[in-house]
């Protein structure tokens, strides 16, 4: 979520959302931050069911969900996945945001909303195979691998794999490990220069050269920076990406942009 300095913001405004489209027309939502108002154009009259894979509750990551049309759609069944929690379901901590005095429509009121709370683990939703895990990052969170057949992604994009530790080439002290092994796709945390992680160390997010050594050491084979501090402007962020891919040339290094879209 960059900060240009121009009228254009390249590296986008919006907070986190993704959206994956299956083979056979299947929509798969990750997180429903502002960016989900994006997904309305991938919505068509088929569409009778989408998925919301929830990575955590922090506001950045949910505050597009009131303003997500299909939810007071009744021909179509919304299906919100998050990480189960100790303290309270997933409907009781979504109703916190979705009510007065915060918003004026009650999660309660609708219809064709269906919660699911989510332990680590695979599941099942039409079209993919899903495997969720714990990954640090303040709060229950998760991290989502998805498969398609033969083609994968990860989705990362709240995590910092070791607390303050320079070594992320053991595999035994990696957080989210599980989920991005081998995986085509990694879209994942890059929220600081090395310098400035190094001031905060514990906060939940990665630096752009912890993503890309985390990316090699569990085989990704592309590598998509996500959630860019919104302190940097563009010109900062084109920066960082061109002195990473000159460190490793050979790898397949994608600025995380708004709107773009690829092919697993």
């Amino acid at each position: 979520m960059g900060r240009a300095g121009g009228n254009t913001v390249r590296y986008g405004g919006d907070t986190s959302s993704v959206a994956v489209e299956g083979r056979n027309g299947d929509l798969l939502i990750l997180d429903a931050g502002s960016g989900i108002a994006n997904a309305h154009d991938l919505i068509g009259p088929e569409v009778s069911r989408i998925d919301i894979l929830l990575t955590h509750l922090h506001m950045d990551h949910i505050q597009g969900l009131g303003f997500f049309r299909p939810l007071y759609n009744p021909a179509i069944e919304t299906h919100i996945w998050g990480p189960v929690s100790t303290t309270a379901g997933l409907a009781s901590r979504l109703s916190r945001y979705l009510s007065p005095p915060l918003f004026p429509v009650r999660l309660r009121d609708l219809q064709s909303l269906h919660l699911h709370d989510v332990q680590p683990g695979p599941f099942e939703v039409p079209g993919f195979s899903v495997t969720a895990d714990l990954v640090i990052h303040p709060g229950p969170t998760l991290g989502y691998r998805v498969e398609e057949n033969s083609h994968s992604l990860a989705y990362l994009p709240d995590h910092e794999p070791v607390l303050g530790s320079p070594d992320l080439t053991e595999p035994a002290w990696l957080s989210g490990l599980a989920v991005i092994q081998d995986v085509d796709l990694l879209i994942h945390d890059a929220q600081y220069a090395e310098d400035e992680y190094r001031t905060k160390v514990g906060w939940g997010h990665s630096s752009y050269r912890q993503a890309l050594t985390l990316a090699h050491t569990a085989g990704v084979r592309s590598l998509v920076t996500f959630h860019h501090d919104p302190e940097h402007s563009d010109m900062e962020l084109d920066r960082l990406h061109e002195e990473l891919r000159a460190e490793d040339p050979q790898f397949e290094l994608v600025a995380g942009l708004a709107g773009l879209v690829l092919d697993v």
